[in-house]
């Protein structure tokens, strides 16, 4: 009989070693956390004793997203269990809401010109949005709402309801089992969330393409459209504000460019808030953010895979954003544009310019809340990040493919 030689020391350990080791652990994983529409409905199901998931249908979104997750995410296994973790409290919060809804018999109240702040990646809009939500008079959804929107909450009790705490302490977990996690995604439960984060309940988000790579899914996603995302999104938001006095939603999402037309058939009173900057400066950060995000659920693909398309993206976007602008002259009002070096430099300044815009007035209590936030917000202002050229980029390719958007909006395209 052959005896077996332990290797003595992580040198000896050869490729094949690991491949059979990631093989066994992704092998193991797939039979304790399968990705499965049907196995996950039926837990929830089973979990909840519900049945209805009410509008829109999960189906075909559910199965459209799982499938491409098994197939073509590449979940490492901290990956796949937090991901079937995340998409069983989706569906069991769908079932109760539904149950919710469905019996209640009071008047749903409106959701009235509410403010969506969107833009470039890495643009400013997540400041923006944090620093409207000073203002006493506007409400942004907080993550602990999004993550436990039951009951809906009520005027005065935010502050000692123990959602918040829950909510921290997946939070604290979260930070424990992900490497860098704070870098990627640096929330509290009392942090304002994004759109994207109320879409996932309709199976029909961005977030999902965020942080995992999933092409079919976001072809999917492309094809189908957002409309019953943003039908979804206000009827949860009537959900957050039934209990309470209501007051003007400030929303935000970079990804809202992607669906103008939906948003404003489902928010025909919108206003929009385009955040600018520098797209040669974007991408350098952006790289690196989704490179990260994805790094979270799954393992790493090529690098030169992942700038083609995260640079294609973009552009395409920005163009999508212009196209839709100049189709609907009509909305030209509901717009305004800011951009990133005045935003930084003066955030008062702009945030007055917003609140004229709105024919709205800034008082003295909230301009100095929001004084006080930007100083909070310092540290932020001064990250470096690697060059295009070391990160492997044609910087003249980059400058041309961006020219459109520059020349639009009045903004530098040029490395820093």
């Amino acid at each position: 009989m052959k005896q077996i030689e332990l290797k003595r020391n992580e040198s000896e350990i050869t490729p094949a070693d690991n491949t059979a080791h990631q093989s066994l652990a992704d092998a193991m994983a797939r039979r304790l956390w399968p990705l499965n529409s049907k196995a996950l409905v039926s837990a929830v199901q089973r979990r909840t004793g519900l049945e209805d998931f009410g509008e829109p249908p999960i189906e075909p979104a559910l199965s459209a997203l799982t499938a491409s997750l098994e197939n073509e995410a590449d979940l490492h296994p901290l990956g796949r269990f937090l991901m079937r973790g995340h998409l069983l409290g989706i569906l069991q919060t769908r079932l109760q809401l539904a149950a919710l809804w469905r019996d209640q018999s009071s008047v749903i109240p409106p959701v009235q010109r509410p403010v969506f702040v969107t833009g470039m990646p890495r643009s400013g809009s997540t400041f923006l949005h944090e620093l409207m939500s000073q203002d006493p008079k506007n409400r942004s959804p907080r993550v602990w709402e999004v993550m436990f929107p039951l009951p809906a909450p009520k005027p005065g009790a935010e502050q000692h309801d123990p959602r918040i705490r829950r909510t921290d302490f997946r939070l604290w977990w979260f930070r424990r089992l992900v490497r860098r996690a704070d870098e990627v995604y640096p929330v509290r439960a009392c942090t304002p969330h994004e759109c994207v984060a109320i879409h996932s309940f309709s199976l029909m988000s961005e977030e999902f393409v965020t942080t995992c790579r999933i092409p079919a899914y976001e072809k999917f996603l492309r094809s189908t459209g957002l409309q019953a995302a943003y039908a979804w999104q206000k009827r949860f938001l009537q959900h957050l504000q039934s209990r309470r006095p209501a007051q003007r939603w400030i929303l935000k999402s970079p990804d809202h460019l992607y669906a103008l037309e939906e948003l404003f058939s489902v928010f025909p009173d919108a206003v929009v808030i385009q955040t600018h900057r520098n797209p040669l400066d974007v991408l350098r950060s952006s790289l690196q953010l989704t490179e990260a995000l994805h790094g979270l659920f799954g393992r790493p693909i090529p690098v030169a895979q992942h700038q083609d398309r995260e640079t294609r993206l973009l552009a395409e976007t920005m163009e999508r954003s212009i196209r839709f602008r100049d189709l609907h002259p009509e909305l030209a009002v509901r717009f305004m544009d800011v951009n990133y070096p005045e935003l930084i430099s003066d955030p008062l300044a702009v945030v007055r310019r917003i609140y004229q815009h709105m024919d709205s007035p800034l008082t003295a209590a909230a301009a100095e809340r929001m004084r006080q936030f930007v100083g909070t917000r310092s540290r932020y202002h001064h990250r470096r990040y690697p060059s295009l050229a070391d990160l492997g980029l044609d910087v003249a390719a980059e400058v041309r493919r961006f020219q459109k958007y520059c020349q639009r909006f009045g903004v530098p395209c040029r490395p820093a």
